[in-house]
């Protein structure tokens, strides 16, 4: 019967939502799933059990757009890491399954045991990815070697290879009924609150903006700038009831924005490489990008509000298909899934 490890990397929100979907697809398959999360603290409300909490390798937002190297150096503690790459018994499962989570994969490449990647980076990744004009070798190397894997599945905002997968939709976004309530949320977990409530109100003084900023512990009105603490169920109902997001390039909020038929405004992450190819991803198909919020970038920013447009996609429901046969190519031989549900 399978026993397979699924490991999660916690910073941010998008992992841990492809996650809402993957985890009961994998418990129905498989005799014993244990889940592994590592990383801080997460947004979101997970509605099953987590084995393993894991310090890892995560990264710190900072508040000017990019991350906080200074911050991230303190909290990586190397020793910490190799104990917990050390102490998991991945030998002990029949698949170990990775969503670009490091203490699996490096735990995995030390005792020799395969480790399958389900996620976005594995995507980027490819060679028929779109990439940004101007390359980042340290980038992609971090990218490559962050959680190594022996066998890749990945997910993108468009099939731009056979084997390739669109997003993982969320079910509980796939329900929902978009509707335009004229504000626009925003999510730019890289800038403080006194940043974005000072920009997005020289901007527009009249368009509503709802803020989640992961730097707020409560909620505040600073005319028509609502800053909401991040709620993954207060998020969702606000994207929903938009008339457009303005995000980071991370993948699972741009993805559901343009499952929604929301018009899309991106700003990738400084000094983080996978943003910036998610980023020229987005551009290819028509979504406008910047890379800051300083004044130059504001008249772009404007028009879109006046005349931006909804980028159609198709994201149809293929998860199961996927750990259908993720786990029909990766378990061992001998070894099957206890069913294979549609």
């Amino acid at each position: 019967m399978p026993r397979v490890l699924y490991a999660i990397q916690g910073t941010g929100n998008g992992h841990l939502s492809r996650a809402l979907d993957i985890v009961p697809l994998l418990q129905q398959r498989v005799s014993q799933l244990d889940v592994l999360i590592s990383g801080p603290p997460a947004d979101l409300t997970l509605p099953f059990p987590v084995r393993y909490h894991c310090h890892g390798l995560g990264f710190i937002f900072g508040k000017k757009g990019g991350i906080n190297f200074v911050k991230t150096f303190w909290q990586l503690n190397s020793a910490a890491f190799v104990r917990e790459m050390r102490q998991l018994p991945v030998e002990n499962y029949d698949l170990v399954i990775s969503d670009f989570e490091p203490v699996s994969a490096w735990a995995c490449r030390l005792r020799q045991v395969p480790c399958v990647a389900l996620s976005h980076q594995s995507a980027v990744l490819s060679e028929y990815a779109p990439r940004p004009h101007t390359d980042d070798a340290v980038g992609r190397a971090v990218l490559r070697h962050y959680a190594p894997a022996t066998a890749h599945y990945g997910f993108h905002f468009a099939r731009y290879e056979p084997g390739m997968h669109t997003p993982v939709i969320r079910q509980q976004v796939r329900a929902l009924t978009p509707q335009n309530e004229g504000h626009y949320t925003v999510y730019l977990p890289a800038f403080d609150e006194e940043t974005l409530v000072k920009r997005l109100r020289y901007l527009s003084r009249t368009t509503r903006w709802e803020v989640f900023s992961k730097h707020s512990q409560k909620e505040s009105e600073h005319g028509n700038v609502r800053v909401r603490p991040v709620s993954g169920s207060a998020f969702t109902d606000s994207l929903a009831r938009s008339a457009g997001v303005l995000c980071g390039a991370g993948f699972e909020t741009p993805a559901e924005a343009l499952f929604l038929r929301k018009k899309l405004f991106v700003i990738p992450m400084k000094n983080q490489y996978e943003q910036t190819c998610n980023a020229a991803a987005l551009a290819h198909l028509g979504v406008p990008v910047v890379n800051n919020l300083k004044d130059k970038h504001l008249a772009t920013l404007d028009h879109w509000l006046q005349n931006g447009r909804a980028i159609p996609v198709d994201y149809p429901d293929e998860t199961a298909q996927v750990v259908n046969k993720l786990l029909l190519e990766q378990l061992p031989a001998g070894v099957r899934p206890t069913s294979l549900l549609s």
